[in-house]
């Protein structure tokens, strides 16, 4: 028999501390109800105790029983520790994703009402600007209020083409016009055959403006500008074809 410290080993847990006080009871040979010994009361305490004289074979059992008790202890603790950072980190993850779907959600409302807010004063702006070229469409003088008259001189038909073209389509016309005939009414292209002001080939394709096409500036305004706005749109986009292409 000999005897053996259990420093630590009586307080690591309430079952190693029962289990030495087993132990102990039957080292002693006591078979009736067992009593907390001294022993054991002052291994609570954190003393130093020494126990009764335990048979060897059972020393081993005894130190075992606490270290695995204690590792057992220990490998739950850090099992909880491991479970509450996982789900520390799986909250914050799950925090920072819904912020940032929040956060591309209301960027995406954001560039939305932008499209639409520019897309519904895109639309105001090119009504409105309709609105300005119908009533300066309406403005205008029609071909037949002009008074005819046997000839007519470069400043009189331009002051006709004045009144008939939209003010904001004058100078796209009279561009075209320049080029195509110096403001002549009755200029002809030798091999061509084309006609007039806008030199409409054949001439008498102007006929669907008036019967006086041949000798009218009137007429051949009217005609001209609505080939050009039939074609290309108005005729600023009708010279914008011609300077591409010196021809339209």
């Amino acid at each position: 028999m000999s005897r053996i410290s259990v420093r630590g080993f009586a307080v690591a847990s309430a079952t190693a501390v029962t289990t030495v006080g087993a132990v102990v009871g039957v080292a002693a040979g006591d078979t009736g109800q067992q009593q907390p010994s001294n022993d054991f009361e002052a291994a609570s305490a954190g003393d130093a105790t020494l126990l009764a004289d335990i048979p060897s074979g059972q020393q081993a059992r005894v130190q075992t029983a606490t270290l695995t008790q204690q590792a057992d202890a220990q490998a739950d603790a850090a099992d909880i520790a491991a479970r509450k950072s996982a789900e520390e980190s799986a909250r914050k993850s799950a925090a920072e994703a819904a912020t940032a779907k929040k956060e591309a959600a209301v960027k995406q409302a954001a560039a939305e009402a932008k499209a639409k807010k520019e897309a519904a004063e895109k639309l105001a702006k090119e009504r409105e600007e309709a609105k300005k070229q119908a009533a300066s469409r309406s403005a205008t003088r029609d071909a037949s209020s002009f008074p005819v008259q046997g000839s007519y001189s470069t400043a009189q038909v331009q002051a006709m083409a004045r009144q008939i073209v939209p003010a904001d389509q004058f100078q796209c016309f009279s561009n075209i016009v320049n080029h195509e005939s110096s403001w002549n009414y009755r200029a002809t292209n030798a091999g061509s055959g084309a006609y007039g002001l806008v030199q409409a080939l054949p001439g008498s394709k102007m006929a669907s403006a008036g019967a006086d096409w041949q000798t009218n500036p009137a007429t051949q305004i009217k005609w001209g500008l609505n080939y050009m706005d039939g074609r290309y749109g108005s005729p600023c986009g009708a010279w914008s074809f011609w300077q591409a292409n010196s021809w339209y």
